[in-house]
């Protein structure tokens, strides 16, 4: 029996040129709206998870191990749009999230609602536009993905069983419902879109790339990304003014006492 998560992945995605300039412009405007509600380390996080995105799909994925394909596009260029799309985009909601920010809701919909849209949006607009058709293959180097994933949440995990103030542990399953849901609304509303595996026919084919990417995929990087979180804002507040250095458990703690959400 073929275990499940340990089984080739396919991760394609078919859409047509329409889609990648709306989806620009709508980067384009989060990042702005960004800025003029002055949340300045959030945007400067998002930016720079396109970066690692980039660096990662084009320089490990494509350079290094040759997983890389695509049809009907320049493989660089498209590569440097999804990285910023979704390195942005992914980033920017996990910020949210884990500074407790009382608007997450909205900035959480906002990104929701285009994801599922933007599919239709483009066929309406770009019916006739040209096709792409890019994938990649995840065999080699899942298994990498989940050292990662290991090596995080034990670390939070043995921390939690040693730390007697219970107010100084990491807030584990708040972390793993954040690092799934991110990725399972971008991998779902582009299975939504027929944008994800459009090309697979096999259904199951198509619900294992969902279920492999939405566990792994982004949640590899929760606890590394928490704990840059409370490292920054233990010195910096959203709008980048200094504020009084705190330790970095006692940030954990200011976070863990505050609400997850306010209405």
């Amino acid at each position: 029996m073929q275990n499940l998560l340990a089984a080739e992945v396919i991760a394609q995605r078919v859409f047509n040129t329409a889609y990648i300039y709306l989806d620009t412009a709508f980067i384009v405007g989060l990042c702005v709206l960004l800025a003029v509600k002055r949340k300045w380390l959030t945007l400067l996080f998002g930016l720079a998870g396109g970066v690692l995105y980039m660096i990662v799909d084009y320089g490990i994925f494509h350079l290094a191990l040759r997983t890389r394909s695509i049809e009907g596009g320049n493989l660089f260029w498209v590569l440097l749009w999804m990285s910023m799309s979704y390195g942005i985009t992914n980033f920017v909601w996990i910020w949210l999230w884990f500074s407790r920010d009382k608007q997450a809701w909205c900035w959480t919909l906002m990104i929701l609602v285009w994801w599922i849209c933007a599919p239709m949006l483009s066929e309406a607009v770009g019916a006739n536009a040209p096709l792409i058709k890019i994938q990649r293959t995840t065999g080699s180097y899942h298994g990498y993905m989940a050292l990662i994933m290991i090596a995080g949440y034990f670390f939070a995990i043995v921390w939690n069983l040693f730390t007697q103030d219970k107010t100084k542990r990491f807030p584990l399953l708040f972390l793993f419902a954040v690092g799934v849901s991110v990725q399972l609304g971008w991998e779902f509303s582009l299975l939504l879109g027929n944008i994800r595996s459009a090309a697979i026919t096999d259904a199951w084919d198509k619900l294992r790339t969902l279920a492999v990417n939405s566990l792994v995929e982004t949640n590899l990087g929760a606890v590394p990304i928490y704990c840059i979180y409370v490292a920054i804002s233990a010195r910096l507040n959203e709008n980048l003014s200094k504020r009084d250095k705190v330790s970095f458990t006692s940030r954990m703690a200011e976070l863990n006492a505050a609400p997850l959400w306010e209405r």
